[in-house]
């Protein structure tokens, strides 16, 4: 383990940490109390460089855009989220780069669309395949300028050892490597394994305990974090079916069993920013909140709201795609900000890598774009192409620029005729007026067209075989 934070011997106490938690993650622990104390002697990064913010991004699962009480939900509390967002900036109009798992959580991580990673499908437990060494994380990047950096949760981009966050530029990594529905049920239990760093160190994974795990781990690293700025990616299991939910939460809100899963997420929320406020780092950290796609609707077991948009989880409805993001940085976010300009997923990388001091990448296609302006000031960014769901090799399911959204396909089938929607009139999706605007028709199948050129020369790991290289052009979204 490489860069993991630093831990003062005289105020860390194993002995006393461990008796509070079970023996099967004592190695876990020990293990990163051995390499905090080894890095004592390493040089920190100088008082000398600018300021830079700790990052702690939360990214939930499968969570509906109205499942928030800041984005509408009547049934669900989320009083601390609810703050974040007074606190900091609410997006209405941003967006997952993929309606299903891996490809989101690929794009998030890289700044690219899941096309020229090749992380095109859900990944499985018998999957060979996984994000390529070629690609460049969040966290390589921000390793870079002296970060620590941690993944907590789930991270569903490969589970062979090759492919896991502490190979990808994570110097630690506590949770599950993919989805909690992916095995068959043992005492009650998915057979998923809960990981500390490239060990399995409980299988099955206790779901029902897993949000607050994960909630305690990065309040652990808060109050561990010595001198040097964090990279925190907390990816959340829940809300993904099948739903699991720790007792202290059962029967608690009127959304249901899916509304107490929700509020515990809420309750770690909580618990976070009060660790930050406790250590005195609340007002240069910058928390973000999304999820990486829409709802799953209720069947056997109840489902989240994407109201008032049509369509869930792996759908390029909007209910799809459009997700709730709040971020609040005291040190710099103005509260009450709320940004109705369009971004995505894809922006999260440039724009950390930027606050971070670091600079994106310019030897491949970086389809996201530094949207610090959006967070900090009131300004206005000229608008933007954003492409939906790019996962299959030469199609471009939808695209939208401005208000504007053209829809080539439905349920994965092409449509004789694209459909135009105005998102600021008909957030639905309910009225195709493409006859009565043919001219930006045409300008949004020329943005398809130019995108799907920008792709040409690269060779992504696809599913299958095959090894990734670099993009030679970035891609034209402007």
């Amino acid at each position: 383990m490489r860069g993991i934070p630093i831990i003062q011997p005289s105020t860390f106490n194993i002995q006393a940490f461990t008796s509070r938690i079970p023996r099967r993650e004592f190695l876990c622990q020990s293990a990163l109390a051995a390499a905090a104390v080894a890095l004592l002697g390493q040089e920190a990064f100088t008082a000398s460089r600018p300021q830079r913010p700790n990052v702690i991004l939360i990214n939930a699962d499968d969570l509906g855009y109205a499942d928030l009480g800041c984005y509408g939900s009547d049934n669900i509390s989320t009083p601390n989220l609810d703050r974040l967002a007074r606190e900091g900036v609410r997006f209405t109009d941003f967006y997952a780069c993929a309606p299903v798992c891996t490809p989101s959580r690929a794009g998030l991580l890289t700044g690219r669309y899941p096309i020229r990673s090749g992380l095109t499908t859900v990944l499985f437990p018998n999957n060979k395949v996984g994000i390529p060494d070629t690609e460049i994380t969040i966290a390589e990047l921000l390793k870079r300028q002296g970060y620590s950096t941690a993944c907590i949760g789930k991270w569903h981009l490969g589970h062979l050892p090759q492919f896991l966050p502490t190979r990808h530029g994570f110097d630690y990594y506590y949770g599950i490597p993919y989805s909690n529905d992916m095995g068959e049920i043992i005492d009650g239990y998915p057979n998923v394994p809960l990981m500390c760093n490239e060990e399995t160190i409980e299988r099955p994974a206790h779901i029902d305990t897993l949000t607050q795990r994960y909630t305690e781990e990065a309040v652990r690293l808060i109050r561990a974090h010595g001198n040097r700025p964090f990279f925190i990616y907390l990816a959340h299991t829940m809300p993904h079916k099948p739903l699991y939910v720790n007792p202290r939460f059962k029967g608690h809100s009127r959304g249901g069993k899916y509304g107490d899963v929700v509020e515990e997420i809420d309750w770690g929320v909580g618990r976070i920013v009060q660790a930050l406020r406790d250590e005195g780092l609340q007002r240069n950290t910058l928390v973000m909140f999304t999820s990486d796609n829409g709802p799953v609707f209720g069947k056997k077991e109840p489902g989240g709201s994407a109201d008032p948009f049509s369509g869930g989880k792996g759908s390029v409805f909007e209910g799809g795609m459009r997700e709730p993001f709040i971020a609040r940085w005291p040190a710099r976010i103005r509260p009450g900000g709320v940004c109705h300009q369009p971004a995505s997923n894809l922006d999260i990388l440039p724009t950390l890598v930027t606050l971070g001091g670091g600079k994106v990448p310019k030897d491949r296609g970086i389809d996201g774009r530094n949207i610090a302006p959006l967070l900090t000031s009131s300004a206005r960014l000229p608008d933007y192409a954003f492409f939906y769901d790019v996962t299959k090799p030469g199609s471009v399911p939808a695209v939208r620029f401005g208000r504007w959204k053209l829809r080539m396909e439905k349920g994965r089938k092409e449509l004789e005729e694209p459909q135009l929607f105005d998102l600021d009139l008909d957030p639905g999706e309910r009225r195709n007026v493409a006859a009565q605007h043919p001219e930006i028709v045409a300008d949004l199948k020329k943005r398809i067209t130019a995108f799907l050129q920008s792709l040409e020369g690269e060779s992504p790991l696809l599913l299958g075989g095959g090894r990734g290289r670099l993009a030679s052009s970035p891609s034209p979204t402007q």
